[in-house]
């Protein structure tokens, strides 16, 4: 499999899934701007979308979309335990914690991204993801991960998430929760590998 990835964006997600699995795997940066891999690919031929994540499997189809994706990696290596077996309730609370990443947080933050996008717009998003993150703090009160005891491929989503905090002006210290989990999950052998990987740490 190869993932194609910009570094610190959403790709970041699968490949930490990637790493916790131990699966074989390569890993190329596209340049989202010109639309060009590392080795000189146009990404449009590979993804017509245009974005990442994009992920290349070993039949040289193509997957596309963060949530599909580390849920197709996690069932490739059923005893990383990173995702609930399908057909039960567990997998759809997974899918529950996934959507409410994707849709509730991941896109509220698109926008602080873009220069151009208004200031009063950008204060209205952090509000937005500012209720969110207070429905999130009562469930990692109680537990060390979104599922529980078991760091899965949500887990994995919502850091890559909360590492948007700083570069567009959220404080994520009005959070303590968030802010301990994200400094655990940081810490994992698997994310450490990950954003070296991706040149974000030295």
């Amino acid at each position: 499999m190869k993932l194609y990835y910009s570094p610190g964006a959403c790709s970041l997600s699968p490949h930490i899934v990637l790493r916790e699995t131990g699966l074989n795997f390569e890993v190329e940066k596209v340049d989202l701007r010109a639309k060009k891999t590392e080795s000189g690919k146009d990404f449009n031929a590979i993804n017509p979308k245009g974005y990442i994540p994009t992920l290349q499997l070993d039949d040289g189809s193509i997957l596309t979309e963060g949530t599909a994706i580390v849920q197709y990696i996690a069932d490739k290596a059923p005893q990383s335990k990173l995702a609930p077996a399908n057909g039960t309730l567990e997998r759809y609370r997974l899918q529950e914690w996934l959507n409410f990443i994707g849709t509730e947080l991941h896109k509220n933050f698109s926008p602080l991204f873009n220069p151009s996008f208004p200031e009063e717009g950008k204060k209205i998003q952090r509000a937005n993801i500012g209720k969110r993150f207070d429905n999130l703090t009562p469930t990692l009160e109680k537990s060390p991960f979104l599922m529980g005891e078991q760091f899965t491929v949500a887990d994995a989503y919502l850091f890559t998430v909360l590492g948007w905090c700083q570069p567009t002006g959220i404080d994520l210290s009005q959070w303590p929760v968030l802010k301990d989990y994200h400094a655990r999950v940081a810490q994992r052998p698997t994310v450490q590998a990950a954003l070296k990987a991706e040149g974000l740490l030295k």
